[in-house]
């Protein structure tokens, strides 16, 4: 058996999913009577037996043949499910592809303000615009006519060029057709005109290049490779630059990187050395300086590339790294910058990085699509069926082409506008719900898949958290200190300090536990606090009444006096400046906001050095040798400082434990305390440190600087370097910080497993910790049995797990990563059936890669809506794998939010956002979706009858004009205004979550209700027509003016009785299509006899057809209410009865 513990999980992900099941089903095993008879539960058949290899070559060749098979009888299902459309945008993306070939991207060296001609770079100009002056019109026709809906009605426009195929008006069929593709033209138009003046308005932002002459203005669009910029302070980044200068003494700026990365926090980058020490700007142009950059890369997080420099004799060679970039879209938040360009254009990290977001369709435009083919099917049926009465002649083909032209109203053109519109409308009203305010759509197409969600997958660290750690507990293996304890921590550290005779620390040759002191009791306690106060990356900003803030220690953005520079002068009470941290984790913020509260802070830093502040305001300088920054891949950070007093070199080390525990020396205590902090809902650190003699810094900092050199393969001789230093340290302590939950996070995960919706936990936490945050937050039930999946190495292991894991019913289940990976690998669709029936799920030590994947299983095996919430960038695959994306804009930046489909402010506002909005949104869709339809039904089943009665001629019942009127101006106001529609209030909806999980089976909109307005359709055409010849006197145009009149009539009556609450707007709408048609009726006096419209027999007799179609349906409505009424109906009732008895009481 292979030992899969070490499984590469990027080559897997290239590879695909893969099973090597014997089949989706489990196999029988035999057990013991007595198992048998306790456990009836079938097992996971494991197919590791002898012949193994046989059999799999045998069932391998087996699927292959009968995949081709199934691919070959499978044709018509492919054209049924939108293949012709798939065949269409891959042709269009080809067609792409092959027009961007040639573009490839390669490394360059840069020599500062000479350009190389020799090579050819895009240029520097932003276009985010769809379309060009010559591209607009042939790809808005493309993507319209892509859809098999507007095709149609294209090919049926065509025909009535052809003379013998000509029925009626042109404008009859192509000014509907038009409508729609002008209105979509026009939004199209509109939308690019706005991105376009958007990308001109940064293309002509300002900036000054620096060349031998001065400085010269130049257009961000002007911008080349080989530039030499100069950035001022709130400026944006132009291109992808190499940080040459800044006017900070320390040669480091902060940037804004939100628009990138989506990370709120200031990111420090750092002026390449030796051209910060030159004595002026135009002095680079009199050095031979020449940058090599790597080939244009996505990674934003790392960068390979060198400086060369010759300065009269001596060269000079610096590595690159990402922290002295200037990437393209970030803003320079302090000072003034000077940068060489090394990308420009498409070859910049920020246009590398966007991606077309793939369109995501929700089940109601599939399951509209499907009944659409239905209606087509039914109208080919239908002619057919015509041909076949009136009997077969010379020109058949003729005849059943006008025969399907006449029935082409059975597909309404009108559907998908209609659809569009109503999710604009929804989208509005999600967006102006000021019980959850800030919530943006940024996804139109999909609202109604709101009201489906089976599975909920959430992130953990700032959504069913809130992101603010505050410290908890500090652990020194022999005695722990809590929140009550801290001020005995406190006393600890200023017994240790006063010790020293009142000498100033820093200042002495003597270390802060005292010379020689053992890392025990007291003395440990104080080194564990030093350790925490120094191993991070946070720089203490000062903030000024002003307004105006500057990094502590660092004078030169800041006019103030020398006598100033101190972090605080108090007058009375009141300081004149306050001090705040910025760093990349709030973990980092939360640890040393706690030193400061005991007495050690943090009070100054800068690119070279640090200082902390004791209890009785001495200083303790150090100097900052190497920091190795926290990586997802590392999990750890670490920095090499020096003691500016006692010149001590010391190496402090913090991480995740199980990166920790082969770090530090050996110990029997962190495991142990690690997991009792874990249950706890703790985040855990371990912290150690390590002291290093002067030849061995000057050792590791040679091999560190050649490392850092190599071009090729940087990142492995770093860490080969890096491991050498990190072995056999010293430990500290064992740190515990507390994200506490989201506002109202327990109510919403009630409500939502109340509404039938599963709710899955993806964390990237320790197991531990993920089941204790689990359990508060009320997720797993405090009753709730939970079983957690062992850790797993092997595939016999994954099988005995699994069927282990199978005989426990209604647990909680409790996986880390690892696991998942091989319980993917192996028995793929055995693990999901099994989850699937768990009432919670937690996945811990998840990768984003592998919450994408979860997503995509859950898809693929469950067939049902997937909702994915989360705040962070590592979020963002999930929530675009998942049908719906909903970000949380938290402390963790905008990153999740903008990809998101849906981006709200807390996690509690994603009950109202499902269970009300998500409710009313796919019910009004469906209704609004079946009225349409059965607006051109009712139409195509008296012109079936017309042609009937009149030995199946060939003709059309209304002219033109009236056929336009009554899709648009007659009926479409009051059809449409049914997207104001409500079964019930949001009180009985959010008290009520149950009524959430009828939605989840798809009855508003199913084959069922679809034929149910089939027969409707068919039995009010059938009324209005028949009665209409019965009752008409001697001309046809009486029954044009009593059959149409009545239609119409019958479309609004149809309206009212449909709507359960009535609106303002709703009521606007019926009374302006009365009027409307009542001017029509005087107008188009070349369509109706307006003599017999003043008689009382048209009023009559359109009255009696309109009541015989409508009163029958009503009767059978209002009777099957009341032997089945709905879920709503009865609670609604229920409600009312609750609200008598008060009253009564009252």
């Amino acid at each position: 058996m292979d030992d899969l513990s070490s499984l590469n999980l990027s080559e897997t992900n290239k590879m695909g999913p893969r099973r090597t099941t014997k089949g989706r089903g489990y196999i029988y095993t035999a057990l013991e009577p007595e198992e048998a008879a306790t456990d009836d539960v079938p097992n996971i058949s494991d197919d590791e037996e002898s012949g193994q290899d046989t059999e799999v070559s045998a069932r391998a060749g087996r699927k292959k043949w009968q995949s081709r098979l199934k691919a070959n009888s499978s044709l018509v299902s492919w054209v049924w499910n939108g293949g012709c459309q798939l065949l269409m945008q891959r042709a269009w993306d080809a067609l792409v592809a092959a027009c961007q070939r040639g573009n490839t991207l390669k490394s360059r060296t840069v020599t500062p303000g000479q350009p190389d001609l020799s090579q050819r770079y895009p240029a520097n100009a932003i276009c985010n615009r769809k379309y060009s002056l010559f591209s607009f019109i042939p790809k808005v026709l493309f993507e319209q006519f892509k859809y098999f809906l507007n095709l149609y009605f294209l090919v049926i426009a065509m025909t009535q060029f052809i003379s013998q195929l000509k029925i009626g008006y042109l404008y009859t069929y192509w000014g509907p057709l038009t409508f729609v593709i002008v209105v979509t033209m026009m939004r199209e138009l509109y939308d690019d005109m706005k991105r376009y003046m958007r990308d001109k308005e940064v293309n002509m932002q300002q900036y000054y290049r620096l060349t031998k002459k001065g400085r010269v203005p130049v257009a961000s669009s002007d911008i080349q490779v080989s530039d030499v910029v100069i950035v001022e302070k709130n400026q944006r980044i132009p291109a992808d630059m190499v940080l040459l200068r800044t006017t900070e003494k320390s040669g480091s700026c902060f940037v804004r990187t939100d628009q990138l990365d989506g990370e709120t926090d200031w990111k420090l980058r750092i002026a390449v050395p030796s051209c910060q020490g030159l004595t002026s700007d135009e002095e680079l142009f009199n050095v031979e300086a020449a940058v090599f950059a790597e080939r244009p890369q996505k990674c934003i997080y790392n960068f390979v590339g060198t400086l060369s420099m010759i300065g009269g004799k001596e060269r000079k060679e610096e590595p690159l790294a990402v922290e002295n970039t200037l990437w393209a879209n970030t803003v320079l938040a302090s000072g003034t910058a000077l940068g060489l360009v090394i990308y420009t254009g498409a070859e910049t990290r920020s246009v590398l990085n966007t991606s077309g977001v793939r369109s995501k369709i929700g089940l109601v435009d599939l399951e509209i699509n499907r009944l659409t083919k239905i209606l087509f099917i039914s109208m080919i049926a239908l002619a057919t069926a015509m041909l076949a009465l009136k009997g077969f002649s010379v020109l058949w083909y003729v005849f059943l082409f006008r025969y399907i032209i006449l029935f082409s109203y059975i597909i309404p053109i009108s559907l998908r506008v209609n659809l569009d519109m109503g999710k604009l409308v929804y989208s509005w009203m999600i967006q102006r719900d000021s019980t959850i305010p800030d919530t943006v759509v940024r996804s139109s197409t999909i609202p109604e898949e709101l009201g489906r969600i089976e599975y909920l997958l959430s992130d953990k660290t700032g959504t069913l958290t809130q992101n603010e750690m505050v410290f908890r507990k500090l652990h020194l293996g022999s005695v722990a200190f809590t929140q009550e304890s801290m001020p005995e921590v406190k006393s600890h550290l200023l017994s240790a300090l006063s010790r020293i005779n009142g000498v100033p620390l820093g200042g002495i040759g003597e270390p802060l536990g005292g010379i020689g002191a053992p890392l025990e009791g007291g003395g440990q306690l104080v080194e564990s606090v030093k350790a925490l106060a120094l191993c991070h990356n946070v720089t203490p900003v000062l903030e000024w009444p002003g307004g105006g803030d500057v990094r502590a220690g660092d004078q030169s953005s800041v006019d103030v006096q020398e006598s100033e520079v101190v972090i605080f002068q108090k007058d009375g009470d009141q300081a004149k400046r306050c001090i705040t941290y910025q760093a990349s984790s709030p973990d980092e913020v939360a640890l040393v906001k706690w030193t400061e509260s005991v007495g050690l802070t943090l009070v100054e830093r800068d690119l070279t050095s640090l200082c902390l502040e004791t209890p009785d305001g001495h200083t303790l300088r150090y100097d900052i040798l190497q920091i190795f920054p926290f990586t997802s891949e590392t999990k750890r950070m670490g920095i090499i400082l020096r003691d500016s007093g006692s010149g001590q070199i010391t190496f402090y080390m913090k991480g995740a434990d199980v990166v920790m525990t082969s770090k530090v020396q050996y110990n029997d205590w962190v495991e142990e305390e690690c997991g009792n902090m874990a249950r706890e809902g703790l985040r855990t650190l371990v912290v150690g440190k390590k002291v290093l003699s002067e030849e061995q810094y000057a050792s590791f900092e040679i091999c560190y600087k050649q490392a850092k050199l190599s071009v090729s393969d940087r990142a492995t001789q770093v860490s080969a370097v890096l491991q050498s230093l990190e072995e056999n340290m010293e430990l500290l302590c064992l740190t515990g910080v507390e994200d506490q939950l989201q506002t109202d996070v327990r109510p919403t995960l009630e409500l939502l497993r109340n509404a039938g919706i599963k709710v899955w936990m993806l964390t990237g936490d320790k197991m531990e910790t993920a089941t204790s945050i689990a359990l508060s937050s009320r997720l797993i039930a405090r009753t709730q049995n939970i079983y957690s999946f062992k850790q797993v190495l092997s595939r016999s292991e994954v099988h005995n797990e699994l069927n282990s894991f199978r005989r426990k019913n209604d647990y909680a289940l409790v996986i880390s990563g690892d696991s998942l990976q091989l319980c993917l690998e192996h028995y793929e669709a055995e693990f999901v059936d099994v989850a699937c029936q768990c009432p919670a799920v937690i996945c811990c030590r998840c990768s984003p890669t592998h919450k994408a994947l979860v997503v995509t299983l859950l898809q693929q095996h469950t067939k049902r809506p997937v909702c994915a919430i989360g705040d962070g960038g590592n979020d963002v695959s999930m929530i675009q794998a998942a049908n719906v994306g909903i970000g949380i804009l938290g402390k963790e930046g905008k990153q999740a939010s903008l990809a998101a489909d849906f981006s709200i402010t807390h996690f509690s506002h994603i009950s109202r956002l499902l269970v009300w909005h998500g409710r009313n949104c796919y019910k009004r869709s469906a209704a609004l979706s079946q009225f349409v339809i059965h607006r051109g039904l009712i139409i195509s089943v008296m012109q079936a009858l017309f042609s009937a009665i009149f030995y199946f001629a060939a003709v059309p019942l209304y002219e033109g004009i009236l056929m336009v009127g009554y899709a648009t101006i007659y009926t479409m106001a009051p059809v449409f205004s049914m997207v104001l529609d409500e079964d019930v209030s949001p009180d009985i909806a959010l008290t009520y979550p149950e009524l959430y999980k009828e939605l989840m089976k798809g009855r508003a909109l199913s084959l069922k209700t679809f034929f149910v307005w089939v027969l409707i359709s068919i039995y009010q055409g059938g009324v209005i027509m028949l009665l209409g010849f019965l009752l008409f006197e001697a001309l046809f145009v009486h029954v044009v003016a009593i059959t149409f009149t009545a239609l119409v009539l019958n479309e609004l009556l149809m309206v009212a009785l449909t709507i359960r609450t009535w609106h303002g707007l709703m009521v606007l709408a019926q009374l302006f299509s009365v009027i409307i048609y009542m001017l029509s009726l005087v107008i188009l006096n070349g369509y109706f006899d307006g003599s017999f419209l003043l008689t009382f027999g048209f009023v009559w007799k359109t009255l009696l057809i309109a009541a015989t179609s409508c009163i029958p349906l009503v009767m059978l409505k209002l009777s099957y209410r009341k032997c089945a009424p709905p879920s709503y109906a009865k609670l609604l009732k229920q409600n009312s009865m609750l609200r008598n008895c008060c009253k009564v009481n009252c």
